[in-house]
């Protein structure tokens, strides 16, 4: 059975991983993978936020299924996890308006990474992932792979990828639900695991243990800037080969051939 950690002990661990007091982090985590630590996944909130320090932005995905209106304050969240549930409804938490794709942040910074943006792409320039990017913050992938890093989904607006797929989304224009379709990069994001390989090599990557749970920590410009290379000599790199018949990504490359 594994040892239950402190709040104190995993911060102690955050920042010999590399999280900069004071600074802008984005996390995606499975607490699965963390636990257990002291007072679960509120605990792991606790040492985020003492990692980071008074004066650090914490930031988490907290996308829905765009299925019902969205109410920043009240829809629950879809496949982010617990960790990323309860942080949204923290006192403090700001949470950004869009339908489908939004992001909760406290601190200093969280309004400015809130901001109100564009329904299309979900994860480009003015969404909370390229804030983060702008104000040089760093990425914690924490349990989870590059499988889960939105920002790679921002280094492919950037790169103006080929192939866009189009999700129905439940929006509010009049004062009336209406069903509208948002274009999104999007495919099943396993082959995002290759940027592992290249963050190493140029020691831009830091691993480690937080909690119970495999951690890598970047700096987002690095986790950019290494993208848009990859992407600038294979456009398609990360979408699974058609052997493979992987559906969501057998998708994305229909949508070039239909453009």
């Amino acid at each position: 059975m594994k040892q239950e950690l402190s709040v104190e002990e995993v911060a102690t661990q955050l920042r010999t991983l590399g999280v900069r007091r004071g600074g802008v982090l984005l996390v995606h985590t499975s607490f699965r993978a963390v636990r257990p630590i002291q007072d679960g996944p509120l605990g792991l909130l606790r040492a985020l936020r003492l990692a980071l320090g008074a004066e650090g932005t914490l930031v988490m995905p907290t996308m829905t299924d765009g299925e019902s209106l969205f109410d920043p304050a009240s829809t629950p969240t879809c496949d982010m996890g617990i960790t990323a549930e309860l942080f949204w409804r923290q006192p403090g938490v700001r949470r950004s308006t869009h339908p489908g794709g939004s992001f909760a942040a406290e601190g200093p910074l969280a309004e400015r990474i809130c901001a109100p943006q564009p329904l299309s792409p979900p994860h480009g320039p003015d969404s909370p992932v390229g804030h983060v990017h702008e104000l040089a913050g760093q990425v914690l992938l924490l349990g989870v792979s590059h499988s889960e890093n939105t920002t790679l989904h921002l280094a492919e607006a950037l790169a103006g990828v080929p192939y866009s797929v189009e999700h129905s989304c439940v929006v509010e224009f009049d004062g009336a639900a209406r069903t509208v379709m948002i274009a999104e990069t999007d495919h099943c994001c396993r082959r995002f695991q290759l940027l592992d390989t290249p963050l190493r090599a140029r020691a831009l990557q830091h691993e480690g243990l937080v909690g119970h749970a495999p951690a890598r920590l970047c700096d987002s410009r690095d986790v950019v800037s290494v993208a848009l290379e990859l992407l600038a000599s294979e456009p398609l790199l990360f979408l699974c080969p058609l052997e493979e018949h992987c559906e969501e990504c057998d998708a994305a490359r229909a949508s070039i051939r239909a453009s």
